[in-house]
């Protein structure tokens, strides 16, 4: 899966948890970039992720990603294995 491909699909998810059609995530998005990005919005964005791609992130990486390129990453190397 290329990082496009997880983007597209990251961007999904973050308009759906958000509600939010205008949503476009970038490496360097954060929590501080979408006003409704809160910790308990983070912990079902971070739910919806792993259902999307089929993966279980785990307690430490949920809360030391800080930003979406680290997830992008956790997501790329996941998938893979």
């Amino acid at each position: 899966m290329t990082r496009d491909e997880i983007y597209e699909k990251l961007n999904a998810v973050f308009r759906d948890i958000f509600d939010d059609d205008t949503i476009t995530v970038t490496d360097s998005t954060t929590a501080a970039d979408i006003e409704a990005w809160d910790s308990l919005e983070h912990v079902s964005l971070m739910m919806a992720i792993g259902t999307e791609f089929g993966i279980k992130i785990p307690l430490n990486k949920v809360n030391s990603m800080q930003n979406v390129g680290e997830m992008v990453d956790f997501i790329a190397e996941a998938v893979l294995k």
